[in-house]
């Protein structure tokens, strides 16, 4: 029988790459009908009819919700016509394989979500990072597990409407909404995945370096007040105070900076994050060359 499955694909101002993406999802082996829903945010609707979707249906559409990616992964999950809802970022692409190798995991009514391992693209080269094939509610508070991409998420329908709620577009900046969307599905049950980096994400453009620094730290911060789990998670509450201190230093707010490296210190003294946060805030390297250093490795603070 045929699955049908909505790919979410927002967007704005990249119609290259939103090529690209559409053509990824439209290659799929799977036995799916797929309705492609690419959500203009902030940029007009573009004509997409060069794009030959053959058996599957593309669908164009504006964020009618909050400003951002969180109101735009809404919009279409609200638009969806699918049973099954999965999100592709639109410099983001998949491999032939990835929905035929995902379906099958939502076979199991206890699994609320399941991604696949990702391929790093960056300007050094290809860096394959294959994901856990289980992680539960206290793995992703002890790490973002970031092997786990949105461009791999792939999920029911009736959970978005229901028990596990849509994306939080409350997130200062949509910043971690990811993340937030991971948390709260692997209290439901844990994340499955396959293994196999079928998704790939793309850290190959200079864009990409950009500064988004208060979004982090304000973002971040909304995360630990939401998930009342951090609480009991020293290790992964100084990887999230380690981030946000990054994000201050390389605002060149020194004072918070220090005050939350401090915080991460006080909860894991080998935090590096702290460390870098300080070096950054005290202007000794720049925030965005310590991040650019790190994405060249297919990496992030």
């Amino acid at each position: 029988m045929t699955t049908h499955v909505s790919v979410v694909i927002p967007t704005r101002d990249r119609p290259q790459l939103l090529r690209r993406a559409i053509r990824s999802v439209l290659a799929q082996t799977a036995d799916a009908a797929i309705e492609i829903l690419v959500v203009f945010d902030g940029s007009p609707i573009e004509d997409l009819s060069d794009v030959a979707p053959g058996r599957h249906r593309i669908r164009t559409m504006a964020n009618s919700r909050t400003r951002g990616l969180a109101g735009a992964r809404n919009t279409g999950i609200a638009a969806a016509a699918s049973p099954l809802i999965a999100f592709c970022d639109d410099d983001d692409e998949w491999l032939a394989g990835k929905l035929a190798a995902q379906l099958p995991l939502l076979d199991d009514p206890r699994v609320p979500l399941v991604a696949t391992g990702i391929r790093v693209l960056t300007t050094r080269g290809a860096h394959d990072r294959p994901s856990p094939a289980r992680a539960t509610h206290d793995d992703l508070l002890r790490s973002r597990i970031t092997e786990l991409h949105p461009s791999s998420f792939l999920f029911r329908a009736a959970d978005a409407h229901g028990r596990l709620g849509l994306i939080d577009e409350e997130l200062p900046a949509s910043y971690g909404e990811d993340y937030d969307l991971l948390l709260r599905a692997a209290e439901l049950g844990d994340i499955v995945a396959v293994p196999t980096p079928l998704t790939l994400v793309h850290w190959d453009r200079s864009s990409y370096f950009t500064d988004r620094w208060r979004g982090v730290a304000d973002g971040l911060g909304y995360l630990l007040d939401k998930h009342a789990g951090f609480a009991s998670a020293p290790l992964g509450r100084a990887r999230v105070e380690g981030q946000i201190a990054f994000a201050h230093g390389a605002l060149g707010e020194f004072r918070s900076a220090r005050t939350w490296a401090t915080r991460a210190l006080r909860d894991d003294r080998h935090q590096l994050r702290a460390y870098l946060a300080l070096i950054v805030g005290l202007r000794i390297l720049s925030g965005r060359r310590v991040i650019s250093a790190l994405n060249a490795r297919g990496r992030g603070v």
